[in-house]
């Protein structure tokens, strides 16, 4: 009757309904957009994850290819090494040393054999069990001269597994071995709770990582096998009733095949809980859409902004490193060359009648040596090869130093704001490097403000309670000092960003601009372990901070005078000078001679430790090089010292790395020179070691 009655007097189309449809076809309406919104957020999620995964999984399929390639590399290096009359590796003990020694240097490597034609070790770095030579793919037999076969991992447990990669040699193989868990890259040092990555070889067997939760090898080779069928990125469901988004990288080269996959509940937790919050109610579906959708774009672009970031700031540090380790070896090969100039110009000029135009000219040749040494210098310290002291020293006087030396000749219009607050900061390394870091910030700001401006310069102690991108490096967590240096110039553009710190990068050059003042500031704070902040914005200035890590340590002593030179003690005893470059030793042998020495050479450490064994008073003192096949020279002398032998040791080295110090100080060497060698300073150093 009221239905009857409504519809005789035609109710609906009173205002009051009208409003009702109107509500409800709005409601409607609304529901079918938030459907269809909610429809596209899934889609873009599962895209932007996609990417994601694919960006991620190409990242580390390059860096594992990068990794094998630099071990294959390295073993052909071993493969093809040779000494004079006889091959480089015999079997004994002499040979298992040698070839420990080769797998330290191997990065990644900690494990070599070779073997012989039947697959039996004839020389071991480590006595441990080798891998199955049936389980390598392609098999041992018909591996070609330079191609490379891969093991199934072996060991007793199966969370420490290794895999081995074999060279053909002459007569049997090569084969060096390397922790399973580094084919994972990156992933598998800082882990996921959400990614699951496994490196297959093509025949489907898994030789790291994970692809289900409960792994088994017959289970994971027929779903290599399938996955080669499927496109690069997509959806699968696994065994264990996963769904996720799968990546597949496949390495021709090392015929292997790099599978990075993501749950897709996981991916799609964000999307899931918008829709939860749809369902509160028609009344706030709108409101809610509007919040979910700000903040799910809000979150993807500070993600996105992030994943920028450290893309690019990796980039810079992995090109930066490159070219610091490409610079460091150029610059190590032309020190002993340089060396050799110097020298023989230096007994050349001592051989020259004074006054003369050949002693003129040839003073000229030494002072351009000189020169060119000073460049190596710069140059080595950003390739972080340098031979430098390590010691605790406090930051602030070094940075209040060098703003009175700038502040001495500071041309009008510029005017240097000071603000230095950690008067106890302390820092360990060599303050000589920092000192020049600081100044070359600080000339490179100075340089920056033609027209004048403002140098701002801070100094403060900072904890990072998590690890801090920044723009050219990483930090991790910890307690540092932050100098920062800001002008008021023009600022620096993205482009000239990207190559800022390169060595011989410059936009001075009508300024006579080397482009390495910026690249010594790199490897100076590369060598104290610190991180480096570049903020600009066009027009507003430029502001550059270090990070360096703080130290605890006490400061340590000041450094002694150096000794006034005297004559060569009397000694009948004989110096020995050893370098593999035998015209070093020659060269240094005849400095030796003209300063009054009497000496020997040697152009083979285990040889020189045999003479030193032999007869433990056979010379008055060792001069050693410090990088040298087979043995270096702080090896050598800290087998002397286990000997029981107190022989005085100099040690000379042109690229000693960051920790040359510290070694040569536990192996009981207390002087150092850098190459090339000047008379002067040898004449010195053995002055104060024989007296």
């Amino acid at each position: 009757m009221v239905a009857e009655g409504f519809l005789a007097g035609r109710g609906w189309r009173t205002p009051r309904w009208r409003r009702w449809w109107l509500a409800a076809g709005v409601s409607l309406l609304l529901g079918a957009l938030t459907a269809l919104a909610l429809w596209r957020l899934r889609s873009d999620a599962l895209e932007y994850r996609a990417a994601e995964v694919g960006l991620l999984s190409l990242a580390l399929s390059d860096e594992i290819e990068r990794d094998l390639v630099g071990i294959e590399d390295a073993m052909r290096v071993v493969r093809d090494e040779r000494r004079p009359g006889r091959p480089v590796l015999q079997p004994g003990d002499a040979a298992d040393a040698a070839l420990r020694t080769r797998a330290e240097l191997m990065p990644l490597v900690d494990r070599l054999w070779v073997l012989d034609a039947h697959g039996r070790p004839l020389v071991s770095s480590q006595p441990e069990a080798l891998p199955a030579v049936a389980g390598f793919a392609p098999a041992l037999a018909a591996l070609k001269p330079d191609e490379v076969a891969l093991s199934r991992p072996f060991g007793a447990d199966p969370a420490n597994q290794r895999v081995a990669l074999a060279l053909r040699l002459d007569s049997g193989w090569l084969v060096a071995a390397l922790p399973a868990n580094l084919l994972l890259g990156a992933l598998g040092r800082e882990g996921s709770s959400d990614v699951r990555m496994a490196v297959l070889r093509n025949d489907g067997a898994r030789l790291a990582g994970v692809l289900v939760a409960t792994p088994r090898q017959l289970d994971e080779a027929r779903v290599a096998r399938r996955l080669a069928r499927l496109p690069p990125l997509h959806v699968h469901r696994f065994s264990d009733g996963s769904d996720r988004l799968v990546s597949l990288r496949h390495l021709p080269r090392q015929a292997v095949d790099v599978v990075l996959t993501r749950d897709l509940h996981d991916t799609l937790a964000a999307w899931q809980r918008a829709v939860g919050l749809s369902a509160l109610g028609w009344a706030l579906l709108t409101l809610l859409l509007l919040l979910s959708v700000l903040r799910v774009q809000r979150a993807a672009e500070r993600q996105a902004q992030a994943q920028a970031a450290l893309q690019a700031q990796r980039g810079r540090a992995s090109r930066l490193e490159s070219l610091g380790g490409l610079a460091g070896g150029v610059a190590h090969d032309f020190n002993n060359v340089l060396a050799a100039l110097l020298g023989h110009a230096e007994i050349a000029h001592d051989l020259a009648t004074p006054g003369s135009e050949v002693a003129r000219r040839l003073d000229l040749v030494l002072q351009a040596g000189d020169r060119a040494k000073a460049l190596v210098e710069r140059i080595l310290s950003f390739g972080r090869g340098g031979a430098h002291a390590s010691e605790v020293f406090a930051l602030t006087p070094v940075v209040e130093q060098v703003l009175q030396l700038l502040a001495a000749s500071l041309p009008p219009g510029l005017v240097i704001e000071q603000s230095l607050e950690a008067p106890q900061g302390r820092l360990r390394g060599d303050p000589t490097q920092a000192f020049e870091a600081v100044m070359n910030l600080c000339t490179n700001a100075l340089q920056a403000m033609p027209q004048g401006g403002r140098l701002r310069v801070a100094l403060w102690r900072e904890r990072l309670a998590a690890p801090r991108v920044l723009s050219h490096s990483e930090l991790p967590p910890g307690d540092y000092l932050a100098l920062s240096v800001a002008d008021s110039g023009e600022g620096i553009d993205a482009v000239v960003l990207e190559h800022l710190f390169e060595p011989f990068f410059t936009t001075r050059a009508h300024q006579h601009g080397t482009g390495l003042g910026l690249a010594v500031v790199h490897g100076v704070v590369a060598e104290l372990a610190g991180g480096i902040d570049v903020q600009s914005t066009r027009g507003e200035g430029a502001c550059f901070t270090l990070y360096l890590p703080a130290s605890d340590e006490p400061l340590s002593p000041g450094r002694a005078a150096a000794p006034v030179p005297v004559p060569p003690p009397a000694t009948d005893l004989p110096l020995l000078v050893l370098d593999d470059d035998a015209a070093l030793v020659e060269l240094t042998r005849e400095m030796l001679t003209g300063l009054g020495y009497p000496s020997e050479g040697c152009t083979d450490p285990a040889e020189a430790l045999r003479r030193l064994r032999e007869v433990p008073c056979r010379y008055a003192l060792l001069v050693t090089d410090e990088v040298m096949p087979g043995l270096t020279g702080t090896a050598l002398t800290e087998a002397l010292r286990t000997a029981g032998g107190v022989l005085p040791v100099l040690l000379v080295s042109g690229y000693g790395g960051a920790q040359l110090a510290e070694r040569a100080h536990r192996a009981g060497i207390t002087r150092v020179l850098a190459k090339p060698l000047r008379r002067a300073e040898l004449e010195l150093a053995l002055a104060e070691l024989l007296n």
